[in-house]
């Protein structure tokens, strides 16, 4: 494929990352970059635009804030399934389309401590009576939304549990941010969906009837040796949340 290259100046009226956007954009859409292809790094950029890494960085920004690409610290650049104009509608085919799932809402903390599982808790998250895990509370929201998408709860491995000193300034999701200052790697994520009814504490936040219906999605990441990094407990009121997942069939 021949590349071209935007001008150095500005004589299409738009500023160089702008034009960089809009070609990469461009391709994006024709299927030169397919959903779950890495495009080009930001080295390549620089040399195929004739561009400094400000300006490719400032590109990339735009292809994450329509939507198109999924980007994460030492992983490259992601092309993701284009997003559902309906707010409630999760499509999920890979952990990176959790990634950017968790950057198309706002997490709002409430709450941050150490617990220590009972039995209660050991049932509800999967985890082992008496260990302590890091508890992170609070609610997703969506862009211009009246009401909470739904609540989040996490509980983060102990020896991770540091990150909690930076999740105040952290937007998107947590568990790369485990991976990226604890040099672990998120190989597995196990999803359980199960049906419920909202209690009446939780229903004033999310701004519904006591008892409606709901959807509760655990979350288990684990590393390649089998060590639960984290747990994530999703609870969204049934009418604010779809879940859409592909399936395909490979021959061998």
């Amino acid at each position: 494929m021949t590349a071209k290259t935007p001008q150095s100046g500005t004589k299409s009226g738009q500023p160089l990352y702008l034009q960089a956007a809009q070609e990469l954009k461009s391709e994006i859409v024709k299927g030169i970059y397919p959903v779950g292809t890495l495009i080009p790094t930001e080295d390549e950029l620089c040399k195929r635009f004739s561009v400094s890494r400000y300006t490719v960085r400032e590109a990339l920004r735009v292809l994450r804030e329509e939507g198109l690409v999924s980007s994460r610290r030492g992983a490259g650049t992601i092309v993701v399934p284009p997003r559902s104009r309906e707010a409630d509608i999760h499509q999920v085919m890979s952990i990176n389309d959790l990634i950017a799932f968790g950057t198309d809402t706002r997490f709002a903390i409430e709450t941050i401590k150490m617990v220590t599982m009972d039995a209660k808790l050991a049932k509800k998250t999967g985890l082992t009576v008496g260990e302590e895990w890091l508890y992170v509370h609070g609610y997703r929201r969506t862009e211009n939304a009246d009401e909470p998408v739904g609540q989040s709860e996490y509980y983060i491995n102990r020896a991770f549990a540091t990150v909690g000193r930076i999740l105040g300034r952290h937007e998107g999701p947590i568990f790369p941010l485990i991976e990226d200052m604890f040099g672990q790697n998120v190989n597995e994520v196990h999803q359980q969906i199960a049906a419920t009814l909202i209690s009446q504490p939780l229903a004033a936040e999310l701004n519904v009837d006591d008892g409606t219906a709901a959807l509760e999605i655990r979350r288990t990441y684990k590393a390649a040796d089998g060590l639960i990094l984290q747990v994530t407990i999703n609870t969204h009121p049934a009418s604010r949340y779809r879940h859409s997942m592909t399936l395909q069939r490979f021959r061998s």
